[in-house]
């Protein structure tokens, strides 16, 4: 959906004029949780009502009891081998081999956008899927979905997606969810999120890697967001290199920030247990008490080191003396199973959560409500259990948002509700192995592969991922052909492109980005990539305007004035232009103008200036693309445009002002004393 000006002066003007001073908000939101009574189901939820299989399961397993499991034994069929070749191997079967072959060669003909290897890639997957192999019917259900090198099929996507889910592919599972999700299709949907959100919740718990993954938008509406980018260079960021530089001179803050860069893999640092080790200890020894904790963890879990249970729980001890209030929920947790202690003190675990709780601890809050929900040391009490989750999810907390997802979902303290149980497992699942695709994304678009970037935000649209949906439409915007989009004949054409976007943006407006909401009310209006439809577009202006967006709004007050998609009324029209303002004092200029637009339709309907605004649509493009070419860039062009139109209306005012005045003079030469005959005309 590329800049063009087929629209009204005032209509189109205005929205890109605030577009260039002002970043359209299509970030996330908070999350909170508001539930009303009848949400609530207390019925049947006293402790001997309650089926014990329906709260009993292995959720206290915080740093894994288990065999630690690779992300590809999480993720069957994953593509980090792909990415990741420095990363441990396990030895994959035979039959996986015609699979790599065909993922490496698709990802190797990402970038410059070899058509020829894409179509071996393509014949490769297509061979293996055939050949029952269900990760390769899984990508083979991804191309059909693109319509990329295969002609675009949604029926041959969802079953080539069916057959790998059937077979244990987990992005495929994901794919299938939220095709269900989005046709309302609840029952189906969550149920197999739970299954997805399971794995992704055991990741979070068995895995030696921290499910942390940093989600960054790669625009900030319609440019480039170049600050998150910048902080995601690893290495290469000056931040993390001056960081770094303090770290080794001795300073224990830089040291322990370092140390949680490498832990959690932040800031576009792979992950090193190794290096975060050595970054503590060396922290701790200049006594900065923050890295104590940490140190528990990494021996709880035995992330880079032997698992000790005894040296974690020291650790964790040593911080909790200094006031960091986490730690106590690690202590509880060795005091629940009896690691590294003198024996299991269910007591001494509940008051050690109490403390986490008692100072804001979210995993305080979601600790307490395991206890409470299983009955362990307490007698069982569902509400404070529900209570307990609700003020851990509140806080960003994944496992409390998987418990509420359960209440939702078989109806234990919550009145049963599959839209919002889907809703919260979805969230969780997003968190699986399978979101390191973000990751190798952002690190291609890094390095300029914008290509491979593509394919990757692609990948992951399909999966449901909002932020996936918008970066890759947003490289189509901006990038074009060099996007490398693959339609189903070779690179895309001009038209494909259009269609893939529009249909991109679709998906992330349906999941409430209102930067791509306004785009999709765009394409509606001006018929790009779909066809034309003011009454679409209307609402799809209606959305970004419930999440209070001065664009949308302003929008919405010109279909008005106009009455296109929308019905003709000049209040609310008004109404909607003062909204903008109210929400955005930088859409001061524009609102002026249309206001001006609209006072002129009102008092002057019918009139020459009326008529002379609404032929500007068709003037405007030839002018606009001269002063573009021939004198001013673009942005300037357009406020240039814009100056010269108020100069005119208010020039042709006036001098319709005297031009009455004068008639009023000849037909009436005689006065009273009292009279005025310079007093000016009633609005």
């Amino acid at each position: 959906m590329e800049k063009t000006s087929s629209f009204n002066v005032w209509r189109i003007l205005f929205p890109l004029f605030i577009l260039t001073i002002y970043p359209a908000a299509s970030y996330a939101r908070p999350f909170v949780l508001f539930l009303s009574q009848d949400d609530i189901n207390d019925i049947g939820n006293s402790p001997d009502d309650i089926d014990p299989a329906h709260l009993d399961s292995a959720e206290w397993d915080e740093f894994g009891d288990t065999e630690t499991k690779t992300d590809e034994e999480l993720d069957p069929g994953s593509w980090r081998p792909i990415f990741e070749t420095d990363s441990d191997q396990v030895l994959r079967p035979e039959e996986d081999s015609l699979y790599y072959s065909g993922m490496s060669k698709m990802v190797s003909s990402a970038n410059p956008g070899d058509e020829r290897l894409m179509e071996v890639a393509a014949s490769e997957i297509e061979a293996s899927a055939l050949a029952g192999n269900p990760h390769a019917q899984s990508v083979l259900g991804f191309l059909y979905g693109m319509g990329q090198m295969r002609g675009r099929s949604k029926a041959k996507a969802f079953l080539y997606h069916h057959f790998a889910a059937e077979a244990g592919n987990m992005q495929s599972k994901m794919a299938l969810a939220y095709t269900y999700s989005r046709q309302d299709m609840y029952e189906k949907a969550v149920k197999i999120y739970a299954e997805i959100a399971e794995v992704a919740v055991n990741s979070f718990l068995i895995s030696k890697d921290s499910p942390v993954i940093e989600p960054v938008r790669i625009h900030n509406g319609a440019e480039e967001n170049k600050e998150a980018l910048r902080k995601s260079r690893g290495k290469e960021d000056e931040d993390f290199q001056i960081l770094e530089y303090q770290a080794q001179k001795g300073n224990a803050l830089a040291m322990y920030k370092v140390g949680l860069f490498y832990y959690f893999g932040l800031r576009g640092l792979r992950c090193d247990h190794g290096k975060a080790l050595s970054w503590f200890f060396k922290a701790v020894d200049k006594g900065e008490p923050r890295s104590m904790e940490l140190l528990g963890e990494i021996y709880a879990r035995g992330a880079g080191v032997e698992r000790n249970y005894t040296k974690a729980f020291e650790w964790l001890k040593l911080a909790s003396k200094q006031q960091l209030y986490s730690a106590y929920n690690g202590m509880g947790y060795l005091y629940i199973k009896g690691y590294g202690v003198e024996k299991k003190n269910f007591t001494k675990a509940k008051e050690y959560f109490e403390k986490a709780a008692d100072n804001d601890e979210p995993g305080g809050h979601y600790n307490l409500g395991v206890m409470y929900l299983k009955g362990i040391g307490v007698k069982r009490d569902v509400k404070l259990a529900r209570k307990y989750f609700i003020l851990a999810a509140n806080s960003g907390q994944p496992k409390a948002l998987y418990q509420l997802a359960k209440m939702f979902h078989r109806g234990v303290g919550l009145k049963k509700n599959f839209p919002m149980a889907t809703a919260f497992y979805k969230l969780v699942a997003e968190r699986g192995p399978w979101s390191s695709l973000s990751r190798w994304a952002l690190e291609s678009y890094l390095k300029g592969d914008v290509g491979k970037a593509f394919l990757l935000y692609s990948r992951m649209a399909e999966l449901g991922y909002e932020v996936a949906q918008s970066n890759a439409a947003w490289i189509l915007d901006k990038y074009g052909e060099q996007s490398a989009c693959m339609g189903e004949g070779g690179l895309c054409t001009d038209a494909e492109r259009h269609r893939r976007a529009h249909s991109l943006w679709l998906l992330a407006s349906e999941q409430g980005n209102e930067h791509a909401a306004l785009l999709i009310g765009d394409a509606y209006y001006y018929g790009r990539g779909t066809e034309r439809d003011f009454e679409r577009a209307a609402e799809a202006y209606m959305h970004a305007k419930s999440q209070s967006n001065a664009q949308a709004m302003f929008n919405l007050g010109y279909m008005h004035e106009h009455g296109q998609g929308l019905p003709l009324d000049l209040h609310l029209a008004k109404r909607y232009y003062d909204q903008a303002l109210e929400i955005d004092p930088a859409a001061k200029l524009p609102v002026t103008l249309a206001l001006t637009s609209l006072w002129i339709r009102k008092n002057y309907a019918d009139s020459f200036l009326v008529h002379m605004i609404d032929s500007l649509p068709d003037v405007y493009p030839k002018v606009e693309a001269w002063v573009e070419d021939v004198l001013l860039e673009e942005g300037n062009a357009t406020i240039l445009t814009l100056f010269v139109c108020l100069l005119t209306v208010l020039y042709l005012r006036e001098r319709h002002r005297r031009q009455n005045a004068a008639a009023v003079g000849v037909a009436a030469p005689f006065h009273h004393h009292n009279e005025n005959p310079a007093a000016p005309m009633p609005n």
